[in-house]
């Protein structure tokens, strides 16, 4: 640990602003992303919560699914009243997880493999222990007074101003040593951080570095654009209650009923991101993607991704919803293409904030139809940009059903019961079918996991489904290794095709190979013309989608069936 120390002080103490830009190979630029939650991935030593050690044993699985690299959620130092979105060291690993020599055994399996380590970064806050704000909140004059985001009340007592928390209620928490509020977008726990201040910037850009010299290549950016506030403390202008459509908002959570204008996303956040960038390009092959919650989502990855000198790549919300019609697609993925064409997008189906696909997908049966799903992984796999996978996706996993009495997330617990939180789309990854715990944990004799395994998986675990060869984990495999030999589907343009009921369609190009892509998003049939411009054009084997036959100038689609047409 002292070692440790020392390592930190010496990279404080360091200039970033004179490091060299290193070449970039642009891996990440259509390359697929594996995120994994590491609570729930593998428990190597049987106490109920996955740790690293785990994740290691697991890599070959990843490996072998055909993934470029990976991302992993938070595994610092936390008291985890968020389940490590409260960092209270930002250059340790936390006990639960394992230790540096863990991480580092990781990074050098996952290299071997040919997989990038992402790490989860999660800048705009920190826990309410971290040092920083133990000293912040001692005195009004104490070094890091200014370090987080503290306002004076009202004269009638109430908070400054009218900012809302994401996890319910004001965005303010009294504190009694200072008399003062202070600001904080999630729990009360999780104080934000004041990046008005210089010094903040430093010290957060030398946690980055840290982990950057012990060999990680790249940063999924926690709430990327919330780290400046408006200085002046302007109150935001009233939306009313929204009507439910918008997958960014929740309908039953006050904090979507404001315009979020002065609370994040404010210009000062180009600056730093272009700082980051810097410190990020000094190093060869590495990447960020940022997660952007913003009222207008995909205009604010246009801007954060332009002119390559911010975020390699940002995502948004919008395929993150219930939305999953033709039509929904064709509106979202054409807006972005006309506001950002320069712009790399990151695609994710699901992750660990949302309920999974295979549930939220769903109509009138309780899991989405296993064509639905294929269709879905080869929409996401043929975008521009790059795909996420969310652990479990690969398994068609639905959400799970959690109650009251074991629910962990704070989130759920205080929304509860028409908005029931994130737990059901953490728990542990199904593995074998046979264990208690689906083999979660390789412990003979392991404690309860942290929590409940979902029945529903046991059907649908790992082990049987590479035993498949039907199944949807060899669908994803196959359509990633043939994706690979697609040029045009990793790095080319987009242009979308013309309307149609049912049916989006959109053509991909890239030095001389071209590519139609069409999806038929109903459990109807669908006749699609094929295009003139497209008239020699067939449907191509190797990518699974083998469901949709050419006759004449007639595509015929099944049901949630989809086809990739190219040249012979």
């Amino acid at each position: 640990m002292a070692n440790l120390r020392k390592q930190i002080r010496r990279f404080y103490s360091r200039d970033l602003s004179i490091m060299a830009k290193a070449t970039n190979n642009n891996w990440w630029r259509g390359g697929v992303i594996y995120q994994i939650y590491p609570r729930s991935y593998a428990d190597s030593n049987g106490d109920g919560v996955g740790d690293l050690a785990g994740i290691t044993a697991k890599l070959d699985y990843v490996a072998d699914l055909g993934a470029d690299g990976i991302w992993l959620s938070p595994f610092f130092k936390s008291p985890m009243k968020d389940f490590g979105y409260d960092v209270s060291d930002y250059c340790d690993v936390d006990p639960m997880f394992g230790t540096l020599d863990d991480f580092k055994q990781l990074v050098d399996r996952a290299h071997a493999l040919g997989l990038k380590v992402m790490i989860d970064q999660v800048l705009s806050h920190s826990s309410d222990q971290h040092p920083w704000f133990v000293e912040s909140r001692s005195s009004l004059n104490n070094p890091k007074a200014d370090w987080y985001i503290w306002a004076d009340a009202k004269p009638d007592g109430n908070p400054p101003n009218n900012w809302l928390s994401i996890f319910g209620g004001s965005a303010w928490q009294w504190d009694t040593r200072r008399c003062q509020y202070y600001m904080h977008n999630f729990l009360t726990s999780q104080p934000d951080l004041n990046f008005h201040n210089p010094e903040v910037q430093k010290a957060l850009l030398s946690t980055v570095k840290f982990w950057l010299d012990l060999g990680v290549d790249g940063y999924r950016l926690d709430t990327a654009n919330f780290y400046f506030h408006d200085a002046q403390l302007r109150d935001n202008p009233a939306r009313g209650r929204p009507d439910g459509e918008d997958p960014a908002v929740n309908a039953v959570n006050p904090y979507g009923w404001q315009w979020h204008q002065h609370d994040k996303s404010q210009p000062e956040n180009l600056a730093f991101l272009r700082e980051l960038r810097a410190l990020l390009d000094a190093y060869p092959d590495t990447t960020m993607v940022g997660e952007i919650g913003d009222d207008d989502g995909l205009a604010r990855v246009a801007e954060y991704t332009s002119g390559g000198d911010k975020l390699h790549m940002a995502y948004c919300f919008d395929l993150l919803g219930t939305a999953h019609s033709a039509a929904h697609f064709r509106g979202f993925v054409k807006r972005f293409e006309e506001v950002a064409p320069g712009g790399w997008p990151c695609w994710a189906l699901s992750n660990h904030d949302v309920v999974r696909v295979a549930t939220r997908w769903a109509s009138t049966a309780a899991v989405a139809a296993p064509e639905l799903l294929r269709l879905g992984a080869a929409l996401q796999m043929s975008l521009r940009g790059s795909p996420c996978i969310y652990q479990g996706d690969e398994l068609g996993l639905p959400e799970a059903d959690i109650a009251f009495e074991d629910l962990q997330d704070p989130y759920g617990i205080t929304m509860w019961p028409e908005f029931k939180g994130r737990d059901g789309c953490r728990t542990p990854m199904p593995w074998l079918a046979d264990a208690a715990d689906l083999g979660f944990s390789s412990s003979p004799a392991p404690a309860k996991p942290w929590l409940p395994v979902a029945t529903t998986h046991r059907v649908l675990t790992a082990e049987a489904q590479i035993q498949d060869s039907a199944s949807l984990l060899h669908f994803y495999r196959n359509l990633l290794r043939w994706r690979k030999t697609q040029p045009c589907l990793v790095s080319g343009t987009l242009e979308v095709l013309d309307a149609h009921p049912q049916v989006f369609a959109y053509v991909r190009r890239h030095e001389g190979q071209s590519m139609v892509c069409v999806f038929n998003f109903s459990p109807e049939p669908a006749q699609w013309v094929v295009p003139e411009a497209f008239a020699a054009m067939h449907p191509v084997a190797g990518s699974g989608l083998g469901d949709a036959v050419r006759q004449g100038a007639v595509l015929q689609l099944p049901a949630w069936g989809g086809a990739f047409l190219g040249h012979a």
